[in-house]
């Protein structure tokens, strides 16, 4: 039978290979420390879960919702996005709530991208950034991101060297798998970027909480003129312990909003409204769970560069998200991610992620997740100095 086309597009899923490894040496009884996949391990705060038992008790719940989420959810958005950035938007044409970011994204490329139309994307990046692309027929192209070149001026070349000029720029800060972060100045550039070339702006800050030492994320929304030429994508899957949830959002420009809220009507008939009645908990509830949230974030950074170190293994700490990424040793570079990840598995009983499959341009390194405790985290290490040591 002939391949489907969509399928025929996407890339072999290169993590596949270390999450096969994982689950056969787990059937075959041996003790694996997944820092692999971004899935945090902690509880849903009480105060939400409270919420949703109420709300599942209440019949007039159990029906189905509205595509493009409740009144009271979309209301909600715009005021943490006030309080928080200052920015004002529409409940009504600038905010919609989405099943994660992830389906928010990917439902917006279908909406607003057809085949030929060409897209930048950072390499490596978040898988689904690319992928979007191409499940909507786009052009993409990837554009570096490391900390040997300037990811503004890469932009700036290969908008000078593309044709058909490109469509949309999807980006992330904090940024998954790199952990780069930029400051207000980086998205002023980019709003003008956009402005001048007629580019539409998605930007996912899906780790917006999650950041340390003194460091603030900013929100693109919060340039003058950002509105005019992007949206803006916020999962509650990390800030609030709710990945299981999938409930998200994107507000930002009007007309990208009405696409994705027209797609999405033919699609889905929203979120089960008691888990969207607890979002709107989270969302206007007592913030300090997310200190804690992002405190053990923190700790077991700290743990996890540390014991590396010990190792020889020197990694600089990052300022975001819920990951480490880790240049390749010296020793262990010809090997590539994949077979690197490999090693560290059948050798060293940890599962991390292949930078390879983040794109072309991650090759060299290795991504950590920070979903294991403190102890998990020191056998981790343990188990990687015996990979250094050759045994």
């Amino acid at each position: 039978m002939e391949e489907f086309h969509r399928i025929k597009r996407l890339p072999p899923y290169v993590f596949s290979v270390v999450d096969n490894l994982k689950v056969q040496a787990r059937r075959a009884g041996e003790d694996i420390i997944d820092l692999g996949m971004g899935n945090p391990d902690m509880a849903t705060p009480q105060h939400i879960l409270n919420k949703m038992n109420e709300a599942l008790k209440n019949p007039r719940n159990h029906r189905y919702s509205a595509s493009r989420g409740i009144y009271k959810l979309r209301l909600a958005i715009c005021n943490w996005y006030k309080r928080r950035y200052q920015v004002e938007l529409d409940p009504e044409a600038e905010a919609i709530v989405t099943i994660g970011a992830k389906e928010g994204i990917s439902h917006l490329a279908l909406a607003t991208i057809g085949p030929g139309d060409v897209v930048f994307a950072p390499s490596p990046t978040y898988p689904i950034h690319p992928y979007s692309v191409i499940i909507a027929g786009g052009d993409l192209r990837s554009i570096p991101l490391n900390k040997e070149n300037d990811f503004f001026a890469e932009l700036l070349s290969a908008t000078r060297q593309t044709w058909p000029k490109p469509k949309m720029l999807i980006i992330s800060f904090p940024h998954n798998p790199t952990t780069a972060v930029v400051d207000p100045a980086f998205f002023e550039k980019i709003v003008d970027f956009a402005r001048e070339h007629k580019i539409m702006v998605v930007h996912d800050l899906a780790y917006a909480d999650i950041v340390f030492d003194g460091y603030r994320a900013p929100s693109f929304l919060e340039v003058p003129g950002a509105k005019e030429v992007g949206v803006e994508f916020f999962s509650l899957s990390k800030s609030y312990n709710m990945p299981g949830w999938r409930v998200g959002f994107a507000v930002g420009n009007e007309r990208m909003i009405r696409a994705l809220t027209r797609i999405k009507s033919y699609l889905d008939y929203g979120i089960f409204q008691p888990i969207q009645i607890a979002a709107i908990i989270a969302l206007n509830g007592d913030q300090e769970c997310v200190g804690e949230v992002v405190n053990t974030y923190r700790k077991r950074r700290d743990c996890l560069i540390g014991g590396l170190k010990r190792i020889g293994w020197e990694i600089e700490k990052p300022k975001g998200t819920m990951f480490v990424w880790a240049k390749i040793p010296e020793q262990f570079k010809k090997m590539g991610s994949l077979e690197f990840s490999k090693a560290l598995l059948t050798k060293g009983k940890v599962a991390v992620s292949p930078g390879l499959g983040f794109g072309e341009y991650g090759d060299d390194h290795v991504r950590f997740a920070l979903v294991e405790n403190d102890q998990r985290i020191n056998q981790a290490v343990r188990g990687i100095k015996k990979v250094f040591l050759g045994k």
